[in-house]
């Protein structure tokens, strides 16, 4: 077999409990590599138009890439794809860290198929090669971190023992639960939890001692010699970088003195206590520690302690960034001990933390423009800048009681409900993360145009437009951010089907992904042809999207940010430009109307 592989795909049926080995079809990997592109590719190859986000054969698809488990800066990640997403009607997709892909492949496989659903709750055991569906009724209902304990005790040796599981939202089907994996990390985003309870599959545990060696060892350690370096000489990756030293909440003041810091529900882009609620001051307050995922030299993960209070929370991690913003900003909620608290909630009940941030926020502007009755609240003083029924709704909501149940709809369909769809800070129905796009121009267009909704890590546009990686471009300015917008986009389907983490790419660029992908698989490749497999990748991605009967109209932004002008702050006055960017970024694509077209998709050997 090519490096870096094993090989062997598991294929699991949870209406019949079957579990076969398939082999991995080389000429596929040469195609898409692995992780996303593979997981998306053979999605494809089961692709239906009408399936439904809960249907048996919706597949839920676990992919590593080459580089998973390799001597490999950051190659701790793997990838999840499913058919179609409870929470957009896309295909659903999202990418973890920690060390449950490495394990994977140790365990003997490079990818796992399910589909079905079974008739009574189960979890997957695969250990050395040897796979198992487990009965598990008792598992249901436990939350990540018992059942995460629970099955890394019966498998026997925690140090190469991982655990994939759901929480209680993923088993009542909330459409923007995540799947998460040592405990902390999560694939959050399109709803892959409730995809993974609507099969009653509670948990994926994964163990085993096999290594997959690279086609060239040699080449590979010269090529991470080189991009060690640049890793550690970075300003942002490096031992005494951004990253490491405060976490990705480094970017709180950062974004907020750039008026991008959406506060709120977006209605303002500016917080004034924001720093309260910064990396630094995580690290003045909170932080007990670090840590990274497998084979992580950058080490960005928060180790915390709230030890006192009315949200102390011991030994947790986090928050990130996203979270912080979410709860913290975006609420109208300055205590930082109820993000960490707030998160920790998110972690051990399965939820992912933007989504969840952005619907409560959305919830908070419907009952102050009195849209949501207080009759609905049963008490809940749900507000901006109220951090205790923020805490209690991410409670209420996985388990949908009382008012849970509305927010479990997720804002798009919450605002609906009440009346005033124009409340929802979404993009196909996936809630915005924390960057305001009225003052950064190609992160809306990557808002608008990613694949799987409300995604910032689609196409990073924040490495260029506000860090200034790898060049400063004016964040006000429209000129030439389709053309970026589109290389970020394909080069981050290109890193997510290696699998290495994104962050890499603050020091990194194509030829030294290229170089390392070749010398662990053998593959013919170089910057230009990994940046081609990023572009086939996405175009595969939008053109089941397409069948979905996705184009133009959904890559559109909220009204809120094309036609409300940034009331206050560094960014006073702004509006998002989206819409006169959208045609020429669908020429330089190759799509009409946000369709691919059939010269396009003929040129990337799609069809």
């Amino acid at each position: 077999m090519l490096g870096g592989y094993t090989g062997k795909i598991l294929e699991v049926d949870l209406d019949s409990g079957e579990l076969k080995d398939s082999p991995l079809d080389e000429e596929m990997a040469k195609m898409y590599l692995g992780g996303k592109g593979l997981g998306l590719k053979l999605v494809y190859n089961e692709f239906r138009p009408d399936m439904q986000p809960f249907d048996p054969d919706n597949l839920l698809v676990f992919a590593t890439g080459p580089a998973t488990g390799q001597k490999v800066p950051t190659s701790g990640r793997y990838h999840i794809v499913c058919s179609k997403s409870p929470q957009t009607g896309t295909v659903g997709s999202g990418n973890a860290g920690g060390k449950w892909g490495p394990f994977l492949k140790f365990a003997g496989y490079d990818v796992v198929i399910v589909r079905g659903i079974s008739k009574e709750p189960v979890y997957l055991s695969i250990v050395d090669g040897k796979a198992k569906l487990v009965p598990a009724p008792e598992l249901w209902g436990m939350t990540v971190h018992a059942v995460t304990d629970e099955l890394t005790e019966r498998t026997g040796d925690p140090k190469k023992t991982s655990v994939a599981c759901i929480g209680p939202a993923g088993e009542n089907l909330v459409p923007f639960s995540g799947i998460m994996n040592d405990k902390y990390r999560t694939a959050g985003r399109t709803g892959l939890g409730a995809v993974m309870g609507s099969k009653k599959l509670k948990a994926i545990v994964v163990s085993g001692s096999q290594r997959v060696e690279p086609a060239n060892p040699e080449l590979l350690k010269e090529r991470v010699v080189e991009s060690m370096a640049k890793i550690k000489e970075n300003p942002i990756t490096g031992p005494k970088g951004g990253l490491h030293t405060y976490g990705t909440a480094v970017l709180v003041n950062i974004l907020n003195e750039s008026g991008a810091y959406p506060t709120r529900n977006f209605q303002e882009a500016y917080f004034p206590d924001a720093d309260e609620q910064s990396g630094e001051t995580l690290v003045k307050k909170y932080l007990t520690g670090r840590g990274g995922c497998w084979g992580c030299p950058i080490v960005c993960g928060r180790k915390s302690d709230v030890p006192e209070g009315p949200y102390s929370v011991r030994d947790t991690e986090g928050p990130e960034y996203e979270t912080i913003f979410a709860f913290g900003a975006d609420c109208g909620i300055t205590e930082l001990d109820a993000l960490v608290k707030a998160n920790h909630l998110c972690d051990e009940l399965g939820l992912d933390t933007i989504s969840m941030g952005g619907t409560i926020a959305c919830a908070m502007e419907l009952v102050e423009k009195g849209k949501i009755p207080a009759e609905k609240l049963y008490g809940m003083n749900l507000r901006f800048g109220d951090p205790g029924s923020m805490i209690e709704a991410i409670w209420r909501t996985a388990y949908r009681a009382g008012i849970g149940a509305d927010l479990a709809l997720g804002s798009r369909a919450l605002a609906e409900k009440y009346g005033a769809p124009e409340f929802s800070m979404a993009v196909k129905g996936m809630e915005l993360p924390a960057y305001d796009p009225r003052s950064i121009q190609g992160i809306g267009l990557n808002y608008a145009t990613a694949n799987r909704g409300g995604d910032h890590v689609y196409g990073y546009m924040i490495s260029p437009e506000i860090l200034g990686l790898p060049l400063k471009l004016d964040p006000y300015a429209v000129e030439d951010k389709p053309k970026w917008t589109i290389i970020l986009q394909d080069l981050t389907s290109a890193i997510n089907s290696s699998v290495v983490c994104l962050f890499t790419s603050f020091a990194l660029g194509l030829p030294e992904y290229a170089g390392m992908m070749a010398a662990i698989t053998g593959f013919d490749l170089d910057a230009d042809k990994l940046l081609k497999l990023g572009e086939r990748v996405t175009n595969l991605e939008r053109l089941m999207n397409n069948r979905y009967g996705l184009d133009r109209n959904e890559d559109i932004l909220p009204k809120r940010l094309t036609e409300e002008p940034i009331p206050s702050g560094p960014s006073k006055g702004q509006v998002s430009h989206v819409p006169e960017m959208i045609d020429e970024y669908y020429r330089l694509r190759g799509w009409v109307d946000g369709k691919p077209t059939e010269e396009k998709l003929k040129e990337l050997g799609i069809v």
